[in-house]
């Protein structure tokens, strides 16, 4: 996918870094913003502290504790721009300094950060995610996307909604009906079974028979899920399946 943080500010990148980390699996995330003005004027070198879950090859687990600088460029970042997180990456020893770049980083940068590995053997994992790493991590999560105004993929009109759940409903009670002579040793009154017939007759007409069951277990949860999405979003409670 294509995306475009230009139209953010920088306090709002920082807020998407923050979200983004979240939807990714970090936990304990302390956005340092510090403030309730439009910068942060004292991070002390990084933007965000938080952790993540490592799992080892054999099942043992343990949080690594990460440092991250938000910077949000038009341009290519460069070097003078890494120098804050490292040293305070270098006093407190976090397991990775990561920063994240609303654009990339410059190539003098990078080979800024090659040369400070080699003489400097850190004790933290430097990473760093670019343009393109954030848009992949973005790709399933409409959310954060649409939070953001990062994309300009349309919603689905109320008209579409409504015909789709005017379909499942159908497929769904459909699905529920027994045979006429079921209902009629139940006693049912013959204008009722006629009246479910007919409706039965327009919903193979309108979908195809062969479209309407039978269901094994795996489909008819899959109905019954569309369904109550489709509900939820119209309004009703979760699991509301009546039909």
């Amino acid at each position: 996918m294509t995306v475009s943080f230009d139209g953010l500010s920088g306090t709002d990148f920082e807020e998407f870094c923050a979200d983004l980390l979240h939807a990714s699996g970090f936990v304990n995330i302390d956005w340092r913003k510090g403030t309730g003005l439009a910068t942060s004027p004292a991070d002390k070198g990084r933007d965000i502290g938080c952790d993540h879950l490592r799992v080892e090859p054999d099942g043992s687990q343990h949080f690594e504790r990460w440092f991250i600088d938000c910077k949000h460029f038009k341009r290519g970042l460069p070097p003078k721009e890494l120098q804050n997180l490292l040293a305070w990456a270098e006093a407190e020893r976090p397991d990775v300094a990561l920063f994240i770049v609303s654009n990339f980083l410059s190539n003098p940068a990078k080979e800024y950060l090659d040369t400070y590995r080699r003489n400097n053997r850190p004790s933290f994992k430097i990473r760093y995610w670019e343009k393109p790493q954030l848009a992949r991590m973005l790709r399933r999560k409409l959310t954060l996307q649409r939070k953001y105004d990062l994309t300009d993929m349309p919603l689905r009109s109320i008209k579409e909604i409504l015909a789709a759940e005017d379909e499942f409903f159908t497929k769904v009670w459909y699905g529920r009906k027994a045979s006429a002579e079921h209902y009629r040793s139940q006693g049912t009154p013959e204008d009722i079974i006629k009246g479910m017939l007919k409706a039965k007759r327009a919903a193979e007409k309108r979908f195809g028979k062969k479209n309407l069951g039978p269901w094994n277990d795996f489909e008819w949860g899959m109905l019954s899920g569309k369904l109550s999405a489709l509900r939820w979003v119209l309004g009703d409670d979760w699991d509301m399946l009546d039909t």
